[in-house]
């Protein structure tokens, strides 16, 4: 059959037109081809992305469970915090790809078809409409700044684009972006913004909040929310308008966003703990992140505490306080004064690191001292009445005197005659050897100087945080923890102030102080303090789980009349305990304890016996000194062995006048005798503290250890 007239004709044209249709396919292909051949050659010709020369973060301090503390702006003055995407709204992250990059995660760091449409829109136009930029290649940008808005320029940042994309997941290159972003001012960083402008960490945001946090870095300076709220009002409805659809957003949360006002002024960076952060920052200054054991919300009420309470007691005053856990020594709280920028309180300085005079708040440890030594029982009569001791005589703080009392009341009305009495008999010297080997850093008036009886009344100086740890070891039955700030940090070996059966004598008896005006009694062991002149008000308190110190004056050690510790140190440290939350726990008595009344105890322990009358007799025999045990000895009585009946340990004595009495970790062993030897069996292997008391009130003491 023959073809129709003009059908050779038509087919021609149609077949050119689908010939010059695939040579030009071929042709778009083969430049793109050689476009990404190019690109690749240009990624590696270009060397490798340096990022080493990403800018430093901010310094952030952080509490035991992560909550920002403290931060410190970079050497540049800018706030730039770390972010990670696990640490921000998923609503944030859901908006920022919607708006900023809808393919980011189908890309390699290019968008071909956003370059393509902003190329278009920029002819179109006649000016630049949009950047066609991909989140990755703000990112490259960030990283990499350039002043230059050339074709060059953003040719180079879409060959570092593909370099991040091949080094880093997505969500890695998300952490730069939230880490970098500009926001206005010195703000770097999605945390950096939220926590300025709204106050809080981006880990919950509304709708709102999100959609401002996307809009700022397109325009960091022109739509600055404190500076021009209604330009950051606009982005962030621009913002919303386009995410809507991507996020599902409904007509009724989109008006409640866009009626939500836009904050108009920045928020400072929290500053908790300052004094603990800054030492922390100094220990570790190439950290970049440090935890502390601190807890930040007791951090945050403690501080509050202090700074309502204690501006209203005096001009210049200012305070410190710290919480010790007493299980594991980690400090939970560490205020170091009531306003860190307050330069008329000096507000700089760390109170509680501070040298400052204890007044009567060692005289717990004294009395330790001489519970252990047998000295005195919690139920022992003591004198209160003037006394000279060589050249000194100590008054009581109310010049007033009670007659004769038990080393109980003595202890809890903090009557100084009694204190001083029982130091002369444990010696000052001894008393500064077991504060030092303790831990604590005590400063005599003159260093090198034999210590006189007036360190019972706060002759020397001490730190609140050593004062603290040293109430802890009471707390601990005598084991004086180390102070641990940092999180993580390795643990120093405690050290010994008492024994425990001496710890608990003395819990036991601050257990039963009478609390200041409208405090409930009997929660909390606690003691106080005032030091000479009145410029130290002191209070110390503690139970089974933590010790609280408080402490009150002024920086420079300046004189303020009527500050006393009960009044004004005792109310915070009991409102500070109220603030920890629970019920205070007692401390479990240890079997060796001895329960009794003045009249039942052992006759050498009913008194402390100055005034006895020395005999010719007495005056004839030599000091009272345990001959055996040494002291430090180690002593085998078979205990490791497991018989099942260990050897008695055999006690000798030497010189004092008899009838002795013979006491082991505090419980005495039989009844006063006129001989010098005595037997006693111990019920299992392990340290004991062996004292002998003669009948003029002499004592010795040594420590063994059985095996």
């Amino acid at each position: 059959m023959s073809e129709p007239a003009g059908a050779g004709v038509a087919a021609k044209p149609a077949s050119r037109t689908r010939r010059w249709f695939a040579a030009a396919g071929l042709g778009t292909l083969g430049l793109a081809a050689a476009a990404g051949g190019w690109l690749w050659y240009a990624v590696d010709s270009l060397g490798p992305f340096d990022m080493s020369r990403v800018p430093d973060g901010s310094t952030v301090v952080l509490d035991r469970d992560g909550r920002l503390l403290r931060a410190f702006t970079t050497a540049d003055g800018r706030w730039r915090l770390p972010a990670r995407t696990r640490d921000v709204d998923p609503r944030y992250l859901a908006m920022l790809e919607a708006y900023e990059d809808k393919r980011f995660r189908r890309h390699h760091g290019v968008d071909p078809a956003a370059l393509g449409r902003a190329a278009w829109q920029a002819v179109r136009h006649g000016r630049v409409v949009s950047g066609g930029s991909t989140l990755t290649m703000q990112v490259a940008r960030l990283l990499e700044p350039r002043e230059e808005r050339t074709l060059a320029a953003k040719f180079r940042q879409v060959v570092r684009a593909v370099q991040l994309e091949r080094r880093f997941r997505k969500d890695e290159i998300l952490d730069l972006y939230l880490a970098l972003a500009p926001y206005g001012g010195n703000l770097e960083g999605v945390r950096a913004a939220s926590i300025a402008y709204f106050g809080k960490e981006p880990k919950r945001l509304s709708a709102a909040e999100a959609g401002l946090l996307v809009a700022l870095p397109q325009s960091p300076e022109l739509r600055r929310p404190d500076r021009f709220p209604e330009a950051a009002r606009a982005g962030r409805e621009r913002v919303l308008a386009r995410v809507a659809p991507a996020l599902a957003l409904q007509p009724a949360e989109r008006e409640m966003a866009r009626a939500e006002a836009v904050p108009t002024a920045r928020r400072p960076v929290p500053m908790l703990a300052a004094h603990a952060a800054e030492a922390a920052v100094r220990a570790e200054p190439s950290s970049r992140s440090i935890r502390l054991t601190i807890d930040g919300r007791l951090q945050a009420s403690l501080e509050a505490l202090l700074r309502e309470r204690v501006p209203a007691l005096g001009p210049k005053l200012t305070g410190a306080a710290l919480v010790i856990d007493n299980a594991t020594g980690e400090v939970r709280a560490h205020v170091g004064g009531v306003d860190y920028l307050a330069t008329e309180r000096a507000g700089s300085v760390d109170m509680v690191q501070a040298i400052r005079s204890p007044g009567s708040a060692l005289k717990p440890f004294i009395y330790a001292m001489a519970f252990e030594a047998g000295i005195a029982h919690p139920e022992t009569v003591l004198d209160d009445r003037p006394s000279r001791f060589g050249l000194y005589a100590p008054e009581n703080f109310d010049l007033a005197y009670q007659g004769t009392v038990t080393a109980r009341r003595a202890l809890q009305l903090s009557l100084n005659v009694p204190a001083v009495e029982l130091l002369n008999e444990v010696g000052p010297s001894r008393l500064i050897a077991r504060l030092r080997s303790a831990g604590a850093d005590v400063v005599l008036p003159k260093e090198g100087g034999a210590p006189g009886l007036a360190i019972a009344l706060g002759g020397l100086g001490i730190r609140l945080a050593d004062l603290a740890r040293l109430y802890a070891g009471l707390a601990r039955g005598g084991d004086v923890p180390s102070l641990v700030w940092r999180s993580g940090a390795p643990v120093a070996e405690s050290r010994g102030i008492a024994e425990p059966v001496a710890s608990w004598y003395v819990w036991d008896v601050l257990h039963g102080a009478p609390p200041p005006a409208n405090a409930p009694p009997g929660r909390i062991a606690y003691k106080t303090g005032t030091s000479y002149g009145y410029r130290d008000a002191w209070a110390v308190g503690f139970d089974r789980r933590v010790t609280v110190a408080v402490w009150v004056g002024r920086a420079d050690g300046a004189a303020v009349p009527g500050l006393v510790g009960r009044s004004i140190a005792a109310p915070l440290l009991f409102d500070a305990f109220a603030r920890l939350g629970g019920e205070p726990e007692p401390l479990p008595a240890p079997r060796n304890a001895l329960f009794a009344s003045s009249a039942t105890l052992p006759p050498p322990l009913r008194h402390l016996r100055r005034d006895v009358p020395k005999t010719i007799a007495a005056t004839a025999n030599a000091p009272l000194k345990i001959a055996f045990p040494p002291d430090g000895s180690r002593v085998d009585l078979g205990l490791a062995l497991g018989q099942a009946q260990a050897s008695p340990l055999a006690m000798k004595a030497q010189g004092g006048v008899p009838p002795l009495t013979w006491m082991v970790n505090g419980r005495p062993v039989g009844e006063a005798e006129a001989r010098r030897q005595s037997f006693w069996t111990p019920d299992g292997a392990g340290f004991a503290r062996v004292s002998v008391i003669d009948a003029n009130g002499a004592t010795d003491s040594v420590m063994v250890r059985l095996q």
